[in-house]
């Protein structure tokens, strides 16, 4: 993968954001953001927990993942005068709900995390590995992501079972802004299952736990072994770059970006590895929520766009203070509140994923077979399900491709 050059093709020189039309782009800052954040930190607890993490190591997970995201994005948007919005890895999480109990526990996890964060350095400096992670086929990939979807996307069905009182107005409010404000579906739904859980509480006279409120780090020394590192790592790894940082590439370019491509990895590797002891998976460019401060919506200027990056950088440093309280509310919630918000934030993942592993038509039976044992959850020799999804996938791919005929 080859150097991107970091200048925007709008303009060689941007102005002084002082110069009027803050308004704008500050705006689009704020609900980038919000966006981001309500319509994800369910699924990043959803994975958290399933890697292992107590609620505590959940909170400070998702604290640190909202302040690395934060600061390595007012570095880049103000260095390079470009609206490069962060994100958690959101499928990188989906896929760390299915992994189950790890070899070495929370701390290989953890080490994990880390490792993930030193290759997506390596992928900015070392074009190889780039054209590597670039170089396995998109069907494989994406059917592996909707693999480890599908328990996620389950739940809120049966969550219907055991809380119908909170579960069924969450869908119901989804479903009805799916036709009408398709965008703030999942954000509606996350503030439903808020208030819903909130009025629960209140009913059943649960005592939360203020202490917990209060935001902590808590930091777990990391420790490597093989089958973390294969099981956890690789997939998460091939995960953020398939799902999140090329994609965002593509989105950033669609508006005349050029990203800084050896930059924006360091960037984000680094804090990666810096958030991994506090229990950050992996912080990638942002894909879909790129948009809301790339876009004409930001403002009509492109040359000014990058204010509403900042902006939303600020933004999460402050919704890092929430992420304790965020746990402690899902803790006193009744059980499926968290995974339903979490499973209707994904259906459109799981749809586009799905798509994609069965677009090709001479490579569905390698898409397929990926994709059940992905789903399956079923793993060898302490390796998770995901990374034997991969080797199954590209074997019977490899297999099912025609060779060449050399002549007589």
């Amino acid at each position: 993968m080859s150097e991107v050059p970091t200048t925007s093709t709008d303009s060689e020189q941007s102005p002084d954001p002082a110069d009027g039309g803050l308004a704008q782009p500050i705006g689009a800052g704020v609900v980038t953001a919000l966006v981001g954040f309500t319509s994800s930190s369910a699924v990043v607890l959803s994975g958290l927990t399933g890697a292992g993490a107590t609620a505590t190591q959940a909170a400070s997970g998702l604290l640190a993942l909202c302040v690395t995201q934060a600061v390595g994005m007012i570095a880049l948007s103000y260095r390079y005068r470009m609206p490069i919005s962060l994100a958690w890895s959101t499928p990188g999480a989906a896929l760390l709900a299915g992994t189950g109990a790890v070899v070495g526990g929370w701390a290989a996890v953890v080490g994990a995390f880390a490792a993930v964060g030193v290759l997506i350095v390596l992928t900015g400096l070392w074009r190889r590995l780039g054209n590597l992670v670039a170089a396995i086929p998109v069907e494989i990939a994406q059917a592996m992501l909707a693999g480890v979807l599908v328990p996620l996307c389950l739940a809120p069905v049966q969550a219907i079972r055991t809380s119908p009182a909170v579960v069924v107005p969450v869908i119901a409010v989804w479903l009805v802004l799916q036709r009408y404000a398709q965008r703030w579906a999942v954000i509606a739904a996350f503030g439903t299952a808020a208030v819903a859980a909130g009025v629960d509480i209140a009913v059943a006279h649960r005592p939360l736990d203020l202490a917990a409120m209060v935001p902590t780090v808590e930091l777990t020394a990391p420790h490597w072994n093989w089958q973390a590192l294969v099981g956890v790592a690789i997939p998460l790894y091939i995960v953020t770059m398939a799902s999140q940082n090329i994609p965002g590439t593509a989105v950033l370019r669609s508006f005349g970006y050029r990203v800084p491509w050896r930059a924006a990895m360091t960037v984000t590797g680094i804090g990666t590895i810096l958030g991994a002891p506090a229990g950050g998976h992996a912080i990638d460019l942002a894909a879909i929520s790129a948009a809301l401060a790339a876009g004409p919506g930001a403002h009509p200027d492109p040359r000014r766009r990058w204010v509403a990056a900042c902006t939303a950088g600020v933004v999460y440093l402050g919704l890092a203070l929430a992420s304790a309280a965020l746990v402690a509310l899902i803790a006193a919630a009744p059980e499926g509140t968290l995974e339903t918000v979490a499973g209707l934030a994904l259906l459109g993942t799981l749809a586009a994923a799905l798509a994609a592993a069965l677009s090709a038509q001479t490579h569905r039976e390698a898409g397929i077979v990926t994709f059940l044992i992905a789903a399956s959850g079923v793993g060898f020799l302490g390796v998770g399900a995901a990374f034997w999804a991969l080797v199954a996938g590209l074997v019977v791919r490899w297999v099912r491709t025609p060779r060449a005929v050399s002549p007589d």
